[in-house]
């Protein structure tokens, strides 16, 4: 059997990442407060939808925090991968939250457009309505300057970084609609906002949702072919057979990589067999879009092989 006693694995800046992230979490936090009291005082869904999405933001801002300040935590023997996934988990409840205010803003626009029966639509003053949509849009600006430098370094930063984003187009909605009323005095193009931010946030969190899923559940990381990799190792000399062959990822940049390989008998007796699993390693590493540099790989005679009672993969 062989593998890698160790690796250094690239740190993002977390330090950097941290005080990003504290920063944009207190910015959201007043964007949160302002939103909530121009919601109450201008009866607006789109408002009072953009509040409750910087309220999820602060929320998923908080869990980006936790997990960067986890996610580099020395392991241990009971946490051979120390924290390396909180950044993933982090963004699968981001993602859930996300998806959970989109529905919302969704069904209750739709109701106030009167496509569940019928509805008025409140009076909302367009001045106020513009004012607080303009603070709004400068708290988001703000946090995504200060987000902007780390938004490519993890799923969690991506995650933080995408829910200002669509908070920030959400307040664009909210100050179309404000002009929208106030020209034309239309009070429906406030649900008509609510709607499209909601169009917005939906089918990003979904994606986001999914992603963070599959490395949840350990599905193949996107863009590694296990077949082609299994060819590619067959091809090498003394490689009679590939099973167990399994990988997933631990966290943003980290695959892994396991597989049981059957090799001639010869390969023990003259002493190849170290050669072969530096080729093995160096396969899964080099040759592919999807670089695995921390693999396992367990060398074995056909006798062993035959002797193993669960199904081969």
């Amino acid at each position: 059997m062989g593998h890698d006693h160790s690796h250094s694995h690239h740190d993002d800046g977390t330090p950097g990442h941290r005080r990003r992230l504290a920063i944009a979490c207190g910015i959201t936090v007043a964007i949160v407060v302002t939103q909530a009291l121009g919601a109450w005082v201008t009866g607006s869904l789109a408002l009072l939808t953009d509040a409750v999405h910087s309220a999820s933001d602060s929320i998923g801002l908080i869990l980006a925090l936790v997990a960067a300040s986890l996610m580099f935590r020395a392991a241990t023997p009971g946490r051979t991968w120390g924290f390396r996934r909180a950044e993933i988990l982090a963004g699968f409840l981001q993602a859930g939250l996300l998806l959970g205010i989109g529905v919302y803003a969704l069904v209750e626009g739709l109701n106030r457009l009167g496509l569940f029966g019928a509805a008025a639509a409140p009076e909302i003053p367009p001045v106020e309505l513009l004012i607080f949509g303009g603070l709004g849009l400068a708290g988001n600006v703000a946090s995504l300057a200060v987000l902007a430098g780390g938004r490519r370094a993890n799923f969690n930063m991506r995650a933080a970084f995408l829910e200002v984003l669509a908070d920030a187009l959400g307040s664009v909605g909210v100050m179309i609609a404000a002009v929208i009323i106030w020209t034309t005095g239309w009070m429906q193009a406030d649900a008509v906002a609510a709607l499209l931010i909601a169009g917005l946030i939906i089918p990003r969190a979904a994606r986001l949702l999914v992603e963070t899923g599959k490395i949840l559940l350990d599905f193949t990381p996107r863009g590694l072919d296990l077949e082609e990799v299994r060819r590619h190792m067959l091809r090498l000399e003394h490689v009679e057979e590939v099973h167990d062959l399994h990988a997933s990822t631990v966290a943003t940049g980290l695959p892994v990589l396991s597989a049981h390989v059957v090799v001639d008998e010869t390969c023990f007796r003259d002493g190849c067999a170290p050669q072969k699993l530096a080729e093995l390693k160096a396969c899964v590493a080099e040759h592919f879009d999807v670089a695995v540099e921390h693999s396992t790989f367990q060398l074995e005679t056909r006798a062993i092989a035959d002797s193993e009672t669960h199904v081969h993969s």
